[in-house]
């Protein structure tokens, strides 16, 4: 990492990569396969599809983020779902109800009894292995480790994994989602709390896909509380992301589906947007 990217981790990611929330069927297409190549055919978690597009009944009430690469192969790198309530049922539960259902600790917080309608879970975040490096991080759908952050003499940052993240909760802001829960590997907490995000157990550990811990976390305190060094990678994601909606605002056709090229339709490696990127057309890219 150059000494202007450890001060200006927005700079860093921005030479490095794009996020964008998927809202368009061909940009579904390419979150759904990243889940179908993780999921399905690595970890075996689902089973395999001959679509190969891992997708499930929550996939209706919810937004996705993707992200992808403005190294030289422009490819797909990894995405993040941000589930919310079902508009027509709002009591019906999110997956980390059913799962913790024994788990939560409802004198912390009681789900059931929040605004459904400004709840949310993030949920099925996962990153390509070709991005998945060290040893063991090929059994984890997303992994997150404590040298992710470098040190004093040799500063790396996790862009991935913390871009993810920030890309839901990203999403969940425009959406109006104050809440938001998340079935996490228990040292999570502790990663995050170095960027001033305060993210609370709810419950006990459980057993699923390993162990998780049902967490909980805040919104509007996640973008308050963010420390200084952290807020211009925060304000680069939300600043995409919210040009992702306004995009595809501004160019839905009539059924509200926007129109792309055929190797973003097939999911093929494509370029970063120009526009957006500036690295992607002077050259400025990672070696």
């Amino acid at each position: 990492m150059s000494i202007f990217d450890r001060f200006n981790l927005g700079h860093g990611f921005r030479k490095y990569f794009e996020i964008l929330p998927a809202l368009d069927q061909s940009l579904l297409h390419a979150v759904y396969r990243i889940r179908h190549e993780v999921y399905c055919e690595e970890l075996a978690y689902e089973a395999v599809r001959p679509d190969r597009l891992e997708q499930d009944e929550y996939d209706g009430h919810s937004v996705h983020c993707l992200l992808r690469s403005c190294r030289e192969s422009r490819r797909p790198v990894g995405c993040v779902r941000l589930i919310m309530t079902r508009p027509d049922d709002r009591d019906a539960p999110l997956p980390f109800e059913r799962t913790c259902a024994n788990a939560l600790d409802r004198m912390i917080v009681d789900p059931s009894r929040l605004p459904r309608s400004s709840i949310g879970e993030v949920s099925r975040l996962a990153v390509r292995s070709v991005y998945r490096r060290r040893r063991g991080d090929a059994a984890s759908p997303m992994p997150l480790q404590e040298e992710d952050f470098g040190s004093v003499t040799n500063p790396r940052f996790p862009y991935i994994p913390i871009g993810l993240y920030l890309g839901a909760i990203a999403m969940a802001q425009i959406e109006g989602i104050e809440t938001l829960f998340v079935l996490t590997e228990p040292r999570l907490a502790t990663h995050f709390a170095r960027l001033g995000v305060d993210i609370k157990h709810i419950g006990t550990p459980v057993q699923h896909r390993g162990t998780r811990v049902p967490s909980m976390l805040d919104v509007d305190s996640v973008t308050r509380n963010m420390r200084f060094i952290f807020r211009p990678i925060w304000n680069e994601i939300r600043a995409e992301i919210e040009a992702g909606y306004k995009a595809h605002r501004a160019t839905a056709g009539p059924n509200g589906t926007k129109q792309h090229s055929s190797a973003l339709a097939t999911g093929d490696d494509v370029p970063c947007s120009p526009l957006r990127h500036p690295a992607c057309v002077t050259g400025l890219v990672a070696t």
